[in-house]
């Protein structure tokens, strides 16, 4: 049998003890919230499906979020970006809630207000995801009993495909943006990078990876242990690329771009500024690279270069032009 008492001038206490069962208790602001809150979890009990919510009602969103980070995120490939992701989400007011009183209008509204205020679609979904993420690991690994108040709720529909292809004669005007003058200080490292990136179809990531160790330009191969799907793959480097990689300066055991993705980014905001192609992004390089490479090679070929196991992927990265196609056509 629960004891309600009142607490204070303005709440009452429930407590429920019974054999088997943690202790619990919970204050409201009603007589009436009181017993119903004891009737439910009593009839809970009574039919052997009662979970204590105690634990849910007393972690904060921002304290999973936290152990999230140490226990899940911190041995991921993109920590450093999920980290930031899990910043963000620990200065909203959400995060002050417990996980036992979110609900899925809370993050509806929360997606609600980003779209709102300009944020792309694909960057509310990423959000929303770690959060969805975050209540799953606690049902099944923290043994919190909680709902995810993300799962039925309507994610913003992405469309952040692109089609961007380098115009006739913008390759020129790049790499001419890239070329440090005399006594400049500029990041040397970029314009190599970059024709690599057109020539192989690597991610950036895959390029600021490289090591020599792993690079054999008699055979023109470039090994990759650790790639974004998980796999190692071989990329075969073209003439011009075993050229570019030859001019480098090196050492068996260092890396064939001694910059950061930082650097590189700031690097390359400069570049197309100065090249006046303020549309373009580093990852368009891969897209130009695959549907170039597509021109030459069978389409299992191309899968092998690039590392998509998947041609629905694939697709997104080959944009044929359709005077090219008008060509080929006669």
């Amino acid at each position: 049998m629960a004891t309600i008492r009142k607490k204070g001038e303005y709440q009452w206490h429930a407590q429920i003890r019974r054999k088997g069962y943690p202790f619990e208790t919970k204050t409201f602001n009603t007589k009436t919230e009181a017993e119903v809150w004891a009737r439910s979890v009593e009839n809970e009990m009574d039919r052997g499906v009662f979970a204590s919510r105690v634990e849910a009602e007393g972690t904060t969103l921002y304290e999973a979020l936290e152990r999230y980070e140490r226990e899940i995120s911190s041995k991921k490939k993109g920590f450093v970006q999920e980290r930031y992701k899990i910043r963000v989400w620990q200065t909203h007011a959400l995060a002050k809630r417990s996980l036992a009183s979110l609900r899925g209008a809370d993050f509806a509204k929360y997606r609600d207000e980003r779209l709102a205020s300009g944020s792309a679609a694909a960057t509310v979904r990423l959000a929303l995801a770690l959060i969805s993420h975050i209540f799953t690991i606690a049902t099944k690994e923290w043994d919190i009993p909680v709902q995810n108040p993300v799962k039925n709720i309507r994610l913003p529909r992405a469309n952040n495909s692109r089609e961007r292809r380098l115009l006739d004669g913008e390759e020129a005007i790049l790499l001419s943006s890239l070329e440090a003058p005399a006594g400049d200080r500029s990041n040397p490292w970029v314009r190599p990078l970059v024709i690599l990136a057109l020539e192989s179809a690597m991610r950036q990531g895959e390029l600021l990876s490289l090591e020599w160790k792993n690079i054999d330009l008699q055979r023109q191969v470039a090994r990759l242990p650790d790639t974004k799907n998980g796999t190692a793959r071989d990329v075969p480097l073209s003439s011009r690329a075993v050229i570019v990689m030859k001019e480098l300066s090196h050492s068996i055991d260092g890396k064939v771009f001694k910059t950061t993705a930082s650097a590189l980014k700031q690097s390359w905001a400069r570049a197309i500024k100065r090249a006046g192609m303020d549309d373009l992004h580093f990852h368009d390089l891969r897209h130009e690279a695959t549907s170039r490479l597509a021109e030459r090679l069978a389409l299992h070929e191309l899968m092998k270069v690039t590392g998509h196991k998947d041609t629905r992927m694939l697709a997104r990265y080959y944009h044929p032009r359709a005077e090219d196609l008008a060509r080929k056509m006669g």
